[in-house]
């Protein structure tokens, strides 16, 4: 968790995903389906948001570049 905002996408993700998952199993419609492909891929994303090390604060910059 190295950057606060990242680290918030990630959870809204995560939060989003499970949330739409579980309206569709307790919407009360028994043709409603949870797509599971989704909700996976949603969580997986959110996992790598918060996992991400991008707010490295060590790196420099060259002036001769």
């Amino acid at each position: 968790m190295k950057n606060t905002k990242t680290t918030l996408a990630g959870v809204g993700a995560i939060l989003v995903a499970v949330g739409g998952a579980l309206r569709a199993a307790f919407d009360g419609d028994a043709s409603t389906n949870i797509d599971m492909a989704s909700t996976i891929a949603a969580v997986t994303a959110g996992i790598g948001l918060i996992m991400a090390k991008d707010a490295d604060k060590t790196a420099t910059i060259d002036p001769k570049a």
